[in-house]
């Protein structure tokens, strides 16, 4: 059995086209990225609201990187 066939707790990607690890890692998209894919994929069949509040903090951390990120290379 493949392990995209095999899912730890819940179905909740089994009924996608392709998962979001599939398209995450095709794409080299780094992980905060990938967390905010992955959060915003699932949100209506998994965590509900909770998900959306943890897709939006890891854009927060994000900005507040690239922000930081930014500030030092001036």
């Amino acid at each position: 059995m493949s392990a995209l066939e095999k899912q730890i707790s819940g179905d909740h990607y089994k009924s996608l086209k392709i998962q979001p690890i599939e398209y995450i890692h095709a794409n080299g998209i780094p992980f905060a990225e990938g967390s905010v894919i992955k959060y915003v994929t699932r949100w209506r069949d998994k965590g509900g609201l909770a998900d959306l509040e943890k897709a939006k903090h890891f854009l927060e951390l994000l900005i507040e990187l690239e922000r930081k990120t930014a500030r030092e290379q001036e």
